[in-house]
């Protein structure tokens, strides 16, 4: 590149304004026109790829509630009543043969078998055996897939959590709230089509950082990046206009950012300058979107209820479980709540038990909610971590007290709604819950379930980049779980 004779095109202050003069008002006059003109007609602010989906689709929408930390499978929902006999046996080099474990475990002189001290019932129409530290949740079984055999090749956070939501332990990749974006668009105007949530979870839990790359749109245009809400003050940062600014004012200079993105992008060609120019009309239109969206004066007082103390209260697990419910209620494409704390190194019971108080009413209450509102057949719930957790102690181990290491060879998912079908069990362990006895479900397999459901042949959703067109699913074989399907 000759950067003189590049520099020579760019304006000067008085260059512009000699050449623009008056005509800048007619520009942003042009652009406001055209922006409500396409918003009146119906245009599609966020519009996805043409031919996508490609058959019709059950779900429109899809709720990624992931648990982040690894919840552990087995004082959850995969009930082995034959460990209690073990308790404190070492667990046979068999079972365990020549499986890598983490470095917190590597050095224990012994493997105690730590059985679950969580009392299992059967619940629902199909029987399932879940925890007693489930009871919302298990109200709601029948409308669940569990998936008991999800394995991930990842035994540490940081990879698992980028696999779990990009289908690759490499950074850089896209998520799957991303791909979603880019393949089918949003049909809200006012909305990011890809939201994240993040709410607070229980002092004295042992929280793994969250990264922005499992919503990031990595190698796709930014503009298909989650837009996360904050969980205390304004939801956006900025959404009020500053004191003696008018929403008109804000509006003339945005028109007049945007002509000059407009005039910087036909000189360069950089498609992410018309990415900005999105980023701040979006903007514009959630100044005045988002205060109706966080406003829950006209819940009915029994949906409140139904979410329990919680649910008014910004940043908690219930407000935003409520919240995804009323993002995909507007049209928005793919909301995912974050929630973190999910690893019991040691003190499970206790720490456990607290996470799931905190998280199991409201995730009962928005299956209970979509469905009682007719949307749970066109909106995917997916529920799980990024790996389990081992059926031997991590540290000492006692009666009421033990400690479970990262498990990545079986850990147990569920899928409800759109597309799946309810009151089913996949896939089995052994009786340790710690190898895959049948159907294991990699979790490409998942994710190209969830992109099926979604309307979408995971193989046909690619993007170019340096020569190799990746997919969300990589480029080892995956398929479809058939037999989650309705």
């Amino acid at each position: 590149m000759d950067f003189q004779a590049n520099a020579a095109q760019f304006l000067n202050r008085r260059q512009f304004f000699r050449g623009a003069g008056l005509k800048l008002g007619g520009i942003a006059l042009a652009e406001l026109l055209a922006g409500k003109s396409a918003v009146a007609s119906g245009a599609r602010v966020h519009p996805g790829l043409g031919g996508v989906p490609h058959f019709a689709p059950k779900a429109k929408a899809l709720i990624y509630l992931h648990m982040n930390g690894g919840p552990s499978q087995i004082d959850l929902w995969d009930h082995k009543p034959g460990l209690a006999s073990l308790f404190n046996k070492d667990l046979p080099p068999s079972v365990r043969g020549d499986q890598r474990i983490t470095g917190m475990t590597s050095g224990q002189a012994r493997f105690p078998v730590a059985p679950s001290m969580f009392k299992f019932a059967r619940h629902g129409k199909c029987g399932r055996w879940v925890s007693e530290l489930l009871p919302y949740t298990a109200k709601v079984v029948d409308e669940l897939a569990l998936i008991k055999t999800v394995t991930t090749t990842a035994i540490n956070h940081d990879p698992a959590c980028t696999y779990v939501m990009t289908g690759s332990e490499i950074p850089g990749r896209a998520s799957i709230g991303s791909w979603l974006s880019y393949g089918l668009g949003s049909e809200n105007n006012d909305l990011p089509a890809f939201v994240v949530l993040t709410p607070q979870f229980p002092t004295g839990s042992n929280g793994q950082a969250l990264f922005s790359r499992m919503w990031s749109s990595g190698f796709l245009p930014t503009g298909h990046n989650g837009v996360a809400l904050r969980g205390s003050g304004d939801p956006v940062l900025y959404l009020p206009n500053p004191d003696g600014v008018r929403a008109s004012e804000r509006r003339a200079m945005l028109d007049a950012l945007s002509a000059l993105n407009q005039r910087g992008f036909e000189r360069v060609g950089d498609p992410e300058i018309q990415t900005r120019i999105a980023q701040y009309e979006m903007a514009f239109r959630m100044q005045a979107s988002v205060p109706e969206l966080v406003d829950f004066s006209n819940e009915p007082q029994s949906v409140l209820n139904l979410y329990g103390p919680d649910a008014s209260k910004p940043g908690s697990f219930a407000y935003s479980a409520l919240m995804a419910r009323r993002l995909v209620e507007r049209g928005v494409r793919v909301v995912q709540i974050m929630h973190r704390g999910w690893d019991q190194h040691g003190a499970l019971p206790a720490q456990l038990r607290n996470q799931c108080l905190d998280t199991d009413r409201g995730t009962g209450a928005l299956i209970a909610d979509l469905k009682q509102r007719g949307l749970l057949d066109q909106t995917l719930v997916v529920w799980g971590g990024e790996f389990g957790r081992t059926v031997y102690s991590q540290g000492a181990l006692t009666e009421t007290n033990y400690g479970r290491d990262h498990h990545p060879r079986n850990f147990c998912m569920w899928m409800a709604g759109g597309g799946i079908r309810g009151g089913i069990e996949y896939g089995e362990t052994d009786d340790f819950s710690y190898n895959v006895v049948s159907a294991p479900v990699p979790l490409n397999d998942l994710n190209a379930t969830i992109l099926h459901c979604m309307g979408i042949d995971h193989e046909r959703l690619s993007y170019r980049v340096r020569g190799l067109d990746v997919r969300l699913t990589g480029v080892e074989p995956a398929q479809v779980v058939n037999s989650l399907l309705a």
